[in-house]
C-alpha cells in the first residue's frame, strides 16, 4: 500500500487559507470538511471558498461532504476543483448512482462511515468506489480523540476491500496523529487525513513527512 497523508484544513487558519495550503504542499491531497449544520452540528465552507482554494493551490483537494442531499451538491464541488469526492452513506440517497455520476465528472468517488454504522452491509457497493472513509471521531469537529473501538472496523473493511481484489484506497479521519497513525496502519488503511497533528506543528510540511514515514513504516511491518 502506497501510504498517503491528507492535511485538513479544519485545523488550519481560515483566514490564511492559501497561505495554509502552501505549506503542506508535499502532502498528497488536501483534505476539505464541508459542513452544513445540519447533518453535523457544525458549519464551514461552500463552494466558492473551495473553488477560490482549488485556484490557490497545486495539491488535489479531497472534499468530505458531512451534508444533507449530497446526491445534489456533489456534482457542484467537483466543477469547483475537488479532485475527490466523498458523500456519507447516511446521507445519500442513490449511493451507487451518486459513486457512478462523480466519477463519471471525472473524480474519484468516496464514501464514509460514522463510527457507529457497519460496513458489511456495504459491502457489495465497494466495486463502485475508488476510496472508503472510516470515520475515527463522530464527524463534526476537529481535534477530538481517536476511538481505538474504530480498529477492528478498519480490520473488517480491509478484509473485505481484499477480499474482492480491489485497488480502492482506505481512509481514517479523526484524531490521526503521530501517537495513532501506526494502529491505524497496521489495521489496514493507507490514506490519513491529519488536521491537528499537522497545522498545531510548528512546521506542517515536516509534520507530513514524520507521519508518512511512521505509516510507512507501520505498513511494511
Amino acid at each position: 500500500m502506497a501510504v498517503q497523508i491528507n492535511p485538513s484544513i479544519l485545523s488550519a487558519d481560515f483566514a490564511r487559507l492559501a497561505e495554509e495550503a502552501r505549506a503542506v504542499e508535499g502532502a498528497d491531497w488536501l483534505h476539505v470538511d464541508v459542513m452544513d449544520n445540519h447533518f453535523v452540528p457544525n458549519l464551514t465552507l461552500g463552494v466558492p471558498v473551495v473553488e477560490s482554494l482549488s485556484r490557490a493551490t497545486d495539491t488535489p483537494l479531497d472534499l468530505h461532504l458531512m451534508i444533507e442531499d449530497p446526491d445534489r451538491w456533489a456534482p457542484a464541488y467537483i466543477e469547483a476543483g475537488a479532485g475527490s469526492v466523498t458523500f456519507h452513506v447516511e446521507a445519500a440517497a442513490a449511493p451507487v448512482r451518486l459513486a457512478r455520476e462523480i466519477r463519471a465528472k471525472g473524480a474519484r468517488a468516496s464514501m464514509a462511515l460514522k463510527p457507529a454504522t457497519p460496513i458489511e452491509p456495504y459491502e457489495d457497493l465497494l466495486p463502485e468506489l475508488d476510496m472508503l472513509l472510516i470515520m475515527t471521531v463522530e464527524p463534526g469537529f476537529g481535534g477530538q480523540a481517536f476511538l481505538d473501538i474504530m480498529l477492528p472496523k478498519i480490520r473488517r473493511a480491509r478484509r473485505l476491500i481484499d477480499r474482492h481484489g480491489l485497488q480502492m484506497w482506505l481512509q481514517v479521519d479523526g484524531g490521526v496523529s503521530a501517537a495513532t497513525i501506526e494502529r491505524c496502519a497496521e489495521a489496514g488503511a493507507d490514506v490519513f487525513v491529519a488536521g491537528s497533528a499537522v497545522y498545531s506543528a510548528e512546521d506542517p510540511a515536516e509534520a507530513v513527512r514524520n507521519l508518512r514515514k511512521q505509516a510507512t513504516a507501520a505498513c511494511a511491518h
